[in-house]
């Protein structure tokens, strides 16, 4: 089994060290100079096999601190509860849910399909090697954070200790679950695509979990040990029958396809994907415009994918306001947590930057646009003409705010109105700027997203990510709204600032965008 793992780990960095240098070939300037005898170079190969082992080294801690910090750590404020139970609490609950999405096993990545499919390795030494190497990973990268953060929360030594082989128990738990399920229906589990009643799961999960510690009820360390040894025992159980479990290679066959495995990329278009965009296409011969030109083009385009466009975005504004009606439930029968909440309010105006930049359809839009539209039109010398280019641009721009607007406007009314009825405020005029400054964050998240995908269109003809700039600018984005967490300012002047800064940006990429966008706006190869 050793001697498969070490084999399956050189693969899997022998494919990162080739999308590392690929990725440094794409950077603006650079791809110029370098050339394509680029992958032949040895001292280009060290280095990029330093990064790669930077990245494995770093991916063990990074999504964990960031996990705790802004899933649980950052939550502790909210609430009146004791800080050690609401921290056990809220990881409890994030635990069963992070269970049942993310086995390690059943994710059908690009390595498994190679190794076990392609060149025949032994599946069930390549997939229990590599699936204890990642429970490896998860305790080696949780204990440190679970130790820092929950000292900080004044969480018993014991608990810090053991909440990692508790995430520990409850993967091994699931993914025997998972193997049963599979010995008896003969059906495996993408984890890629939770059904239904894995999607009820975690929202029960997270309803539970943030929303007992609301109106005083935690699960305190006596009912955590219980818990605790229970998981445990089940978990020492789930690890001896996924052991012997023999058959790997007809489970792994499942869930290897091609269409699998390639919908593993994030936010590109499978055939997967396609197939189920073209299921929600609308072809209605009753779908017409009064409009003109570009205008008429791209309603005819948003009423036939008015599913792939609104579906999401209707489902988040009824969370959001489900949300808002159990805020005003608990202002109103709880006194301590109506003051909590006005306190929260009136400094934690940056913490939604990050919350707008999540529920932001913007980039998934985009992507349907490329997906449905623009993947074939682009092969068109006509589409990619200046007045062409801009005309769709402007229409598209339009759509994309209306999308976001809706929730949006909930949340920023929502929030106006919980600041109301949790005390109030000093200066009337925070009503408004908490209002305008979430519409703002909405318009600029719209407006960056458009621009980024105009002037670094990302994707081949088969729809997948080419563009190393575009990954770099999302992670940039995804990082500064992660940043604006940490940030405590009262309501009027980052509200303030913020509409500045929303307007000013949106003003020189649209400028940029019109000079350049017909340049840059082109089907990668």
């Amino acid at each position: 089994m050793l001697k498969t793992f070490i084999t399956s780990f050189k693969l899997q960095n022998t494919y990162r060290v080739n999308s590392i240098i690929y990725s440094i070939k794409q950077l603006p300037v650079v791809k110029r100079i370098l050339p394509n005898s680029l992958y032949k170079s040895r001292g280009l190969k060290i280095f990029a096999n330093i990064i790669s082992a930077l990245w494995e080294l770093t991916s063990v801690f990074i999504g964990k601190i960031i996990y705790i910090a802004s899933m649980i750590f950052m939550a502790l404020s909210l609430y009146n509860t004791n800080s050690s139970d609401t921290f056990i609490h809220l990881f409890v609950f994030l635990t069963l849910a992070g269970g049942v999405l993310n086995t390690y096993m059943l994710n059908p990545t690009k390595d498994k399909y190679y190794a076990i499919i392609l060149m025949n390795i032994n599946a069930r030494e390549y997939g229990l090697s590599n699936y204890y190497y990642q429970l490896l990973k998860l305790i080696v990268g949780f204990l440190p954070f679970t130790i820092m953060f929950g000292m900080i929360a004044n969480v018993p030594l014991w608990v810090q200790l053991i909440l990692p082989f508790f995430i520990l128990s409850v993967k091994l738990i699931v993914m025997n679950y998972c193997i049963y399920n599979f010995k008896k229906t003969n059906k495996a589990s993408n984890e890629n695509l939770p059904n239904k009643f894995v999607w009820s799961f975690i929202g029960i999960c997270l309803l539970l979990g943030y929303g007992l510690p609301a109106i005083g009820i935690t699960i305190n360390s006596t009912i955590f040990l219980f818990i605790c040894i229970i998981s445990i025992i089940l978990g020492i159980y789930s690890l001896i029958k996924i052991h012997s479990f023999k058959d790997y290679k007809k489970m792994y066959k499942k869930i290897l396809t091609e269409s699998n495995v390639y919908m593993q990329e994030k936010n590109t278009g499978t055939q997967a994907m396609k197939n189920v965009s073209l299921n929600q296409i609308e072809l209605d011969k009753r779908y017409t415009s009064n409009k003109f030109g570009f205008a008429y083009f791209h309603e005819l385009f948003v009423k036939r994918h008015r599913k792939i466009l609104t579906t999401a975005v209707k489902k988040q504004s009824l969370v959001i306001l489900a949300l808002i009606v159990a805020m005003i439930i608990g202002i109103n029968v709880n006194s301590e947590f109506k003051a909590k909440t006005n306190e929260v309010l009136l400094v934690y105006l940056p913490y939604f930057v990050f919350i707008m930049y999540i529920i932001n359809r913007s980039s998934s839009v985009t992507q349907a646009m490329f997906m449905n539209c623009d993947h074939s039109m682009l092969t068109y010398r006509i589409y990619r003409t200046p007045k062409v280019i801009l005309g769709i641009f402007k229409e598209r721009l339009k759509t994309l705010i209306v999308i976001n607007l809706l929730p949006a406007f909930l949340i920023g009314g929502g929030l106006a109105l919980l600041l109301y009825l949790s005390g109030g405020t000093d200066n009337p005029l925070n009503y408004v700027i908490l209002f305008v400054s979430i519409i703002s964050m909405s318009i600029f998240f719209s407006v960056h997203y458009l621009v980024m995908y105009y002037l670094l269109q990302p994707y081949n003809v088969s729809t997948e990510i080419k563009s190393s700039t575009y990954k770099v600018v999302q992670g940039l984005t995804y990082l500064v709204s992660w940043y604006m967490i940490q940030i405590r300012m009262p309501i009027f002047s980052f509200g303030i600032a913020t509409i500045i800064f929303c307007i000013a940006y949106s003003l020189i990429s649209l400028f940029i965008a019109y000079k350049f966008a017909p340049k840059t706006f082109k089907l990668r190869i």
